[in-house]
């Protein structure tokens, strides 16, 4: 099992799928397509049925029932793109073999390190296979590493019949990184009762809280004018930009946040003496402090506005997902089969809030409840990123003993 989730892995990072925000086509970049088709080639060769992508990239395919009893259809779903914060162009993973706790060198060219000291999760993985980038790009097992633990657990399941379990529905679903995975997701066309996203990081994570999330554009006017005669007459939209950035609270940025507390987060600028334009999101699990967020950022903008004038700034505030514990909590039992899994295994389940998105949130308020599953993998989004692939196999077991346990239930 642990050579096919390095070959599975390996060749499906090596396609570039980053998503592009600014592209609204689904998928937004051609190498989903390509990844996508990949797949159902695949899901046809190990013996899937039902297997077919449609007009936008959704990938979807059954394992029919084994069993008289009557199992819920369950649901395991991964990504097909890759984060926008760091190139993923030309992946090359490395293999580190039983890892011996000390520095890797991912590229001696450029001096990029994989350091004990900086990255001190490291020391659980002595004794690990490990795969990591070679320091020019990240690597993109998130969310392909999901991918190859899904394939593998139904490559697995179609081989050993003993192993009884109901109906399964598999989805591989595009531009999750930006935000738009479930957008058009048929819901009712996939026919799960609930579903698992395999998009988690380090080993036993079980997830079933994520943010209330929003974006936040706020565009800057100002006047240009030759600086030698643009006293009283040029307005820098760049200093109006930063005057602005000033009145965010600077405890509430991701560098000093953590657990349950929310954020807002610059995540780009760009801009010059005429236009600026600033682009944020806003986190918060509790619903009333994201509420408060967003507030804040009206009441910036607004007081600009009536400093500066009722031009100078523009705000776009769009909400992107909610907190899906609302959705998940009746049907907690979803979550409890894997703990119960995971303990079973002599996996520490780590039972905490996603701080970060995944489409289990939108996914659960359009009907279908998704918590969220470990993968195995560290410092996504990241040259730094690197997964254990012994870890990967313990995901692949999860997947498993999960549609195990609910025929064994029912």
């Amino acid at each position: 099992m642990k050579q096919t989730l390095i070959e599975r892995l390996t060749a499906y990072a090596k396609i570039d799928t980053q998503s592009d925000l600014s592209n609204e086509v689904c998928p937004s970049t051609d190498g989903q397509w390509e990844l996508a088709r990949m797949l159902v080639a695949e899901l046809h060769t190990i013996g899937m049925k039902d297997v077919h992508i449609d007009d936008y990239g959704y990938v979807m395919a059954s394992l029919a029932s084994n069993t008289e009893k009557d199992v819920p259809v369950i649901g395991f779903l991964a990504h097909l793109d890759t984060a926008t914060d760091f190139t993923g162009t030309n992946v090359r993973p490395q293999l580190v073999k039983n890892y011996d706790g000390s520095e890797i060198v991912l590229n001696k060219e450029k001096s990029i390190i994989l350091e004990p000291n900086k990255f001190p999760n490291l020391q659980n993985y002595i004794g690990h296979t490990l795969i990591t980038t070679d320091g020019n790009t990240l690597l993109g097992a998130d969310n392909k590493a999901g991918i190859a633990e899904i394939m593998t657990a139904l490559e697995f399941l179609i081989a050993n019949p003993e192993i009884k379990h109901g109906k399964i529905r598999i989805a591989f679903t595009p531009d999750e990184e930006i935000g738009r995975g479930p957008h058009k997701f048929d819901v009712e066309k996939f026919g799960a009762s609930f579903a698992y996203t395999v998009d988690g990081g380090p080993i036993g994570e079980l997830q079933y809280e994520s943010f209330n999330a929003a974006s936040a554009e706020v565009i800057f006017h100002g006047n240009n004018v030759h600086p030698g005669t643009a006293k009283n007459k040029m307005t820098n939209s760049m200093k109006l930009a930063m005057n602005f950035h000033d009145e965010i609270p600077l405890s509430q940025a991701p560098e000093h946040t953590a657990g349950y507390e929310g954020f807002y987060h610059l995540l780009s600028m760009d801009g010059d003496v005429e236009k600026t334009t600033l682009h944020y999101i806003i986190r918060d699990f509790d619903q009333q402090k994201f509420e408060n967020k967003k507030k804040h950022i009206r009441w910036v903008a607004e007081g600009m506005q009536r400093k500066f004038g009722k031009n100078t700034v523009e705000l776009v505030i769009k909400d992107q997902y909610y907190n899906m514990r609302e959705k998940i909590e009746p049907v907690k039992e979803i979550v409890d089969v894997a703990f119960s899994v995971m303990t079973s295994l002599e996996i520490t389940p780590i039972v905490e809030p996603i701080r970060g998105g995944t489409d289990g949130s939108q996914l659960s308020y359009k009907g279908l409840p998704t918590p969220n599953l470990f993968t195995g993998g560290e410092n996504f989004h990241s040259k730094y990123e690197f997964i254990s692939v012994e870890n990967m196999e313990k995901a692949t077991n999860v997947i498993v003993g999960i549609v195990k346990k609910f025929e064994e239930n029912a």
